[in-house]
């Protein structure tokens, strides 16, 4: 750090100086989640008049967090509508709109929220297509904080990733960084059918890097296809969308130790890639999920039945293990709700449980 000096400079040096400064580098460009979804938003609204966003708060107030900002005074009343609290109602709304040929983005404030719709989302939204042979399309993306937030309680901590995947009519995607929020949203919002995306509040404010391919009005991620994180050949470990970060944290700790983690992001839950999930095993021979929902029923005992049900479990050289919350509601006590979902440590302590001494 340079110190305040009484002398005076001449020319010459100071214009090294300044040379000097403008040569230095420049750090990465950054954009948080909710930047991302919101530019994934904007593109496909702009690209296709018949895409419209409604929900509680989303417009004139620039959404509860800020996603939707700047969206209402771009495109106006008719295609950023604020509605009701009344989400049984909004979404029986937006539903219609998607059987008459428009495609609704239908944020709920937090997944929690949409227990209140939930005869929409499924008997209207994942049904009507088989139900009308084919003849009727719901191309609707229903968006929102799923999961965890910090000290909301019981009621608004729920994951709902296990209870929307087991829906046939559904697709559903969880994504974690801004790579999945533009893609998946911006393919989810594309998609013929009805789409859940199940974004994380804590996630929202998170900076990640800009890769400048991700800006592409045309950036897309597969729906049905996840992404391996980071190679490893000691032990695959499974997440979507914040245990995410979870299982880099606990890869990171655990490479301390010698030992090489292959982290998988989900992205996808329904349908689930389970091809890029056997492979890993047929690598690696072990298997850790990790989720922030309940154990019973969820997304790792789905990935559990399918490696079991396939060619791929003879390729186990342990058993797979299972890092969940813990199977209560969501503690409102902030040390409570920290103890209820998992961190870097369990992973740390299941992949060397798995490991046994190897």
């Amino acid at each position: 750090m340079l110190r305040p000096m009484k002398m005076v400079f001449s020319n010459c040096v100071r214009r090294t100086l300044v040379t000097t400064a403008k040569a230095a580098p420049t750090a990465a460009k950054q954009m948080t989640c909710r930047e991302a979804l919101n530019s994934a938003m904007d593109d496909e609204m702009e690209r296709d008049s018949r895409v419209f966003l409604m929900g509680e708060e989303v417009a004139q107030y620039d959404g509860a967090y800020k996603v939707s900002r700047g969206l209402w005074k771009k495109y106006g009343d008719k295609r950023v509508i604020d509605t009701p609290i009344t989400e049984m109602g909004f979404a029986g709304v937006a539903v219609g709109a998607a059987m008459a040929g428009l495609r609704p983005i239908l944020e709920f404030m937090t997944f929690n929220f949409s227990m209140q719709a939930i005869d929409q989302v499924i008997n209207s939204a994942a049904k009507t297509f088989y139900m009308s042979a084919g003849q009727i399309n719901v191309p609707i993306v229903f968006r929102g904080p799923n999961g965890a937030a910090m000290g909301v309680a019981a009621q608004h901590s729920q994951c709902f990733a296990a209870w929307y995947s087991h829906v046939p009519g559904l697709k559903v995607v969880s994504p974690y960084d801004i790579e999945d929020c533009r893609g998946l949203l911006k393919s989810a919002i594309r998609d013929p059918d009805p789409v859940v995306v199940l974004e994380n509040e804590v996630l929202y404010g998170v900076p990640f890097p800009v890769n400048p391919a991700i800006m592409d009005k045309d950036f897309l991620i597969p729906i049905g296809k996840a992404k391996i994180m980071k190679p490893g050949k000691h032990v695959t470990v499974v997440g979507h969308s914040r245990a995410v970060e979870t299982c880099l944290l606990g890869a990171a700790e655990l490479a301390k130790k010698g030992i090489e983690v292959e982290v998988i992001n989900l992205r996808s839950l329904r349908p689930l890639d389970t091809e890029t999930i056997f492979n890993s095993v047929k690598k690696t021979h072990h298997l850790v999920t990790v989720e922030q929902g309940w154990p019973q029923s969820g997304i790792g005992a789905e990935i559990c039945a399918r490696v079991m049900e396939d060619e791929t479990f003879f390729h186990l050289d342990a058993p797979v293990w299972r890092v969940c919350g813990v199977d209560v509601p969501m503690p409102y006590a902030i040390t409570l709700e920290s103890a209820a979902i998992p961190k870097a440590v369990d992973v740390v302590a299941a992949v060397t449980k798995v490991l046994g001494k190897k």
